[in-house]
């Protein structure tokens, strides 16, 4: 096609970058799904893509540069701005766990020690901007603090220390996180640990350490029993997805695998970007060979030769820890042409995001590695029929193939023996917010909402129990008279609630739940991709609403407010395209029908 390129050239560093992302030049441009790599690349070397940049990109790729820049601007964490993209940038979470943490007087404290969000310093090298959640719950509150440059340093502060990220801003400059800063491992739920039992006990960039304790027994497994067998297992293991859909995963597989067109290809879901979810994180910073591993499983059952693993763009050291684990597993044959010399294919390839959460939702993060927009496309056609580049496509989220290495190491059926009939297995939990130690805990499915808040240490000493939210944002309200019901999808289902992927956050009455509605509803009005009319304008219409409710100006009567949020909320559900806009209402309507937040005389 015709490129138009801008005539603004690109610096010889930012070509240096992208030559580096893309590989030397030759007479054939490299495929357009190289775009969000190369974006990465300029962005952590000079701390903003500027009109050269991308103009030297899309010639590389030969990508219109109107597309290009529709891309860019697509993602939270670039800058396309010269006057600003500071090469130190800090991003102060002030999302819901954070916000019960104290976000709010840190982000005041930063604006009158350096001014608003957006303000460079006085030598014009660093800034801070308020995000969204990132992944730090279990630490809040929060920062992710990004320093471009020839060896980018990023580094998630959590807890944060308001003094020393002032420091850090006002000098420009961040030391790189040591094993200590890094390594604050979950706590635990219960002495049986299956998931999370090599976590903390292994060197997680040590392939032998990791085989050293059980690794790659359950690949040797599979290659026995073929790919038949190993979906056999699966099936019999009744594993349902934990990314929040609960879709049976080994009715997935056998899609795949039976799917005609070639080639098949398997996606790891780890776009972990829901409010109160950290847990995916610390499976991949602490024990990323066990994913390579069950990568690797899947993409023999299912009869995929290339898989990727799309890890949110806020986990830098999970994105470096996994980028090593398949360094080492291609180094010994693990991956490759010949995986373990038994004559199949199969090969993983990280990619990172850049910040969307609705890059979460499978086939926005197929448009994203494909080097698009990360909007969701609709279905059917299902991603086991048309998924990536338009092929059968198996994708899973993190805990869900860490469970398979489970499976078989001890069989289908003494899995299914485990929790309850229709919810079989471990889950993890993320449990956040006021609680005395917040982390990842898997329980058994069945276990107690109540009996979870215990094993999490209960409430701060002479704090009650104002309700908690079960599933982040896109979840439910849970009034403390219900935390004794089950964990278990059947019996969330007869509530009307859902687990989704596992977010666990406790309210006392020290926080404002108004203000924690009116932040739920500024995320997804600001996470909406905008593609569809029901989301874009609902999540608007939503937060308007909630913000007249919360100030005390109602139009008309609160009644009227409450009626026409009801509205909303069911043309979001009914005619959204993807899982956002049909869950932006549910937090917000159940915590006023649970807990009659706005009626006459209510409290906060």
């Amino acid at each position: 096609m015709d490129i138009h390129l801008s005539a603004t050239e690109a610096s010889p560093i930012e070509r240096a970058a992208v030559d580096a992302a893309l590989g030397p030049r030759d007479t054939r441009p490299p495929p357009r799904d190289r775009l969000l790599p190369a974006l990465w690349a300029v962005q952590s070397r000079v701390g903003h893509i500027g009109e050269g940049a991308l103009s030297y990109i899309c010639e590389r790729l030969d990508v219109p540069p109107a597309e290009a820049y529709s891309v860019a601007s697509f993602y939270a964490l670039f800058s396309l701005d010269p006057s600003a993209g500071q090469p130190l940038v800090a991003h102060v979470c002030d999302d819901i766990a954070c916000r019960a943490a104290g976000a709010e007087q840190i982000c005041a404290r930063l604006e009158t020690a350096l001014g608003p969000p957006g303000t460079p310093t006085s030598d014009g090298r660093a800034t801070w901007r308020r995000a969204s959640c990132l992944g730090q719950c279990d630490r809040a509150p929060a920062a992710l603090v990004m320093a471009a440059g020839s060896q980018p340093i990023e580094r998630a502060l959590a807890p944060v220390d308001p003094p020393a990220l002032q420091t850090a801003l006002r000098d420009g400059a961040l030391s790189p996180a040591t094993d200590a800063e890094t390594a604050t491992l979950p706590r635990i739920g219960g002495a049986s640990l299956r998931l999370l039992r090599r976590v903390g006990r292994i060197d997680p960039t040590s392939l032998d350490d990791y085989r050293a304790h059980g690794g790659y027994e359950a690949l040797r497994r599979a290659v026995r029993l073929g790919p038949d067998g190993v979906i056999r297992e699966v099936v019999d293991a009744k594993l349902v997805g934990r990314g929040g859909a609960a879709f049976p995963t080994g009715r997935k597989w056998e899609a795949v695998a039976h799917a005609a067109a070639r080639p098949h290809y398997l996606v790891c879901n780890a776009d972990e970007s829901e409010p109160g979810m950290f847990k995916d994180r610390v499976l991949m910073e602490h024990d990323p060979f066990a994913i390579i591993e069950a990568m690797t499983i899947a993409g023999y059952a299912t009869g995929c030769e290339q898989g990727y693993v799309y890890v949110r763009g806020e986990y830098p050291l999970a994105f470096s820890r996994l980028r090593n684990a398949v360094a080492q597993a291609q180094a010994k044959g693990l991956l490759g042409d010949d995986v373990l010399g038994r004559g199949f294919r199969f090969d993983i390839e990280p990619r990172r995001g850049a910040g969307a959460y609705v890059c979460g939702e499978e086939t926005a993060l197929f448009s994203s590695i494909e080097g698009y927009r990360g909007e969701p496309r609709n279905r059917p056609p299902f991603p086991t029929q048309s998924g990536l580049f338009g092929r059968p496509t198996a994708v899973n989220n993190v805990e869900t193939l860490v469970n398979v290495l489970e499976i078989l190491r001890e069989g289908g059926p003494a899995f299914a023996a485990i929790g309850t009939r229709d919810s079989t297995g471990t889950k993890l939990f993320c449990v956040s917010g006021r609680v005395d130690r917040p982390g990842v805990y898997e329980v058994p499915f069945g276990t107690t909402l109540r009996a979870l808040l215990d094993l999490a240490g209960g409430l701060p000493a002479g704090r009650t129990l104002r309700a908690v939210l079960l599933g982040g944002a896109a979840g439910s309200v849970i009034p403390p008279e219900q935390v004794d019901m089950p964990l278990t999808f059947e019996a969330a289902r007869a509530r009307g609630v859902a687990l989704g992927s596992g977010a666990v956050i406790v309210f006392d009455d020290t926080v404002d739940l108004r203000r924690i509605l009116l932040r739920v509803a500024a995320f997804f009005r600001d996470e909406s991709c905008g593609q569809c009319v029901p989301c874009r304008i609902g999540t608007v219409r939503q937060e308007e609403l909630l913000e007249r409710l919360v100030s005390g100006r109602p139009h008309s009567s609160v009644r009227d407010e409450l009626a026409l949020l009801a509205d909303i909320g069911r043309a979001m559900r009914d005619a959204s395209i993807c899982g956002l806009g049909q869950t932006a209402s549910t937090a917000v309507e159940s915590a006023v029908r649970e807990l009659k937040l706005f009626a006459d005389g209510g409290d906060t």
